[in-house]
């Protein structure tokens, strides 16, 4: 038995001998609304469509009496009339269940005996939607938050993730709509929502060699935001970008098709390489993280930390993507953990805390790789230098240089053990406290806080040595350099 969701007080009811009846009056009459010449069969599934109040989908069988042949029926007014819907469903799949997407009319999925079917014309015609699911039969349906559930006789419960791009997608490979003056060529999908807990599976990264199942385990959701999109035919030397803003238009994030140039690997002592948009040829699917931008390292010196941003607090976020000239975007959201309690006000501060460390932590970093690039220019130039006074002014600038970048980092520290005999320096104190802030439950705690202002005080005395050095001590011996024709130092 079956009520409709749109009406209270009518039901449908399918029967072992092959009857459908319907009540409009909450029981108290039935009418017999069986599909003529359905003959004696099972009717094991009845859906009523989520769209129309009139429209109602029936799945019968008949292997019971040796016959295999699939029976789907629709009605459009409430089972008055009746129309087989079967075409493109082979002999031998007799039908168990038909559901229909809450999402996308005319959406249909069929379990069979053989396996599962998809219809995009509200079973006009039908197409084997099978991917990586064993042909078994499927003997109910459930479309659950945006997954396609399977419940199959002898091979477990099947479930499809996100099956927004099956609601966006037709016949002709284009989205249902593109935004009006945006290539048509380039397509960006919207994203199902994203939660944001924290979990792992091999679906959160690249997925091209991953066949979506393993034989000892489940697998997880990807997570984070899976962003789909469709390219034409990409020259090599396009690249492709896509900037992730929060709803006042601010970038929170980006990412790009080209490697960073200028990265260099370090023995787990710093930050991972940022991951790369592929740019193939049709349909390309990418995972964001749901976090702020990787934080900087310090080449050549191990610094033991995540270097990853924070997860960015519930709400809608705009994706853009951008291939050349052309430009197209789409809005995802990112939804709570219901089994948090965390609160709108802690959200907010917890993102505020990190991004302000965060900012602080790539300015001490840029500042520490700066100032050190500056000091290796100074060595080579002293080197050239013959006059006393200016060679020892360079020195004298040189012990400068190198006393501020030994309160900042310890670069003798070249792997995880290296702390017992080197002890940690400033931005290692930082790191560490960002670290023990970023939590997957995003709250601030009292300790967090009354470290930041210690740290930030002692900031403030080294930022004011760094800020003299930039703008008055080196420029004042680049000064000196040039009178005596020698070259400056760049920073």
């Amino acid at each position: 038995m079956l009520e409709s969701p749109h009406e209270a007080g009518v039901f449908y009811t399918g029967s072992d001998d092959g009857y459908v009846h319907i009540t409009k009056d909450n029981g108290e009459s039935w009418q017999n609304i069986t599909p003529k010449n359905l003959g004696e069969s099972l009717v094991n599934a009845v859906e009523v469509s989520p769209y129309d109040k009139g429209t109602v989908y029936i799945a019968t069988t008949k292997y019971k009496f040796n016959d295999h042949t699939p029976a789907l029926y629709k009605s459009t007014d409430y089972g008055v009339s009746w129309t087989s819907i079967n075409s493109g469903i082979p002999y031998g799949a007799f039908t168990r269940v038909v559901r229909e997407d809450p999402t996308r009319k005319d959406l249909l999925y069929a379990g069979t005996e053989k396996g599962l079917f998809l219809s995009w014309d509200g079973g006009k015609s039908w197409k084997p939607f099978q991917l990586n699911l064993p042909k078994t039969p499927i003997t109910d349906i459930k479309i659950h938050q945006g997954n396609l559930i399977v419940a199959t006789s002898g091979r477990a419960f099947w479930i499809l993730d996100d099956l927004t791009l099956l609601t966006q997608y037709n016949s002709e490979n284009t989205p249902l709509s593109t935004p009006k003056g945006e290539n048509s060529a380039m397509k960006l999908y919207t994203p199902n929502d994203a939660m944001n807990g924290s979990w792992g599976s091999p679906m959160s990264g690249k997925t091209d060699d991953f066949k979506g199942t393993n034989t000892l385990e489940g697998v997880n959701p990807a997570n984070g935001m899976v962003i789909y999109y469709e390219l034409p035919k990409v020259i090599d030397s396009t690249e492709i970008t896509m900037d992730i803003l929060d709803a006042s238009g601010k970038k929170v994030r980006g990412f790009s098709s080209e490697k960073d140039k200028t990265y260099k690997k370090h023995n787990g002592g710093g930050p991972p390489p940022a991951p790369i948009l592929s740019k193939k040829s049709g349909l390309n699917r990418f995972v964001w993280d749901m976090k702020t931008s990787i934080l900087p390292g310090v080449p050549g010196a191990y610094i033991e930390s995540r270097f990853g941003g924070h997860i960015v607090p519930p709400g809608s976020y705009t994706v853009k993507l951008k291939a050349g000239s052309e430009t197209t975007s789409t809005q995802g959201k990112i939804v709570a953990m219901p089994t948090y309690s965390t609160t709108p006000e802690q959200y907010a501060e917890y993102h505020s805390f990190m991004t302000e460390m965060e900012g602080k932590l790539t300015h001490m970093h840029n500042t520490l790789n700066t100032l050190y690039k500056a000091q290796q220019q100074l060595k080579n130039v002293l080197k050239g230098v013959t006059d006393a006074s200016v060679k020892a002014k360079g020195r004298a600038l040189l012990e400068q240089l190198d006393a501020w970048d030994k309160d900042m980092i310890q670069r003798k520290s070249q792997a995880y053990d290296d702390v017992e005999n080197f002890p940690n320096k400033f931005t290692a104190e930082y790191l560490f406290l960002i670290d023990a802030t970023n939590s997957t439950i995003p709250r601030v705690n009292q300790p967090s806080k009354d470290r930041k202002t210690e740290l930030d005080s002692q900031w403030n005395v080294l930022e004011s040595k760094a800020d003299k050095l930039i703008k008055t001590d080196i420029p004042a011996f680049n000064k000196i350099l040039w009178d005596a024709g020698i070259g400056a130092i760049r920073i």
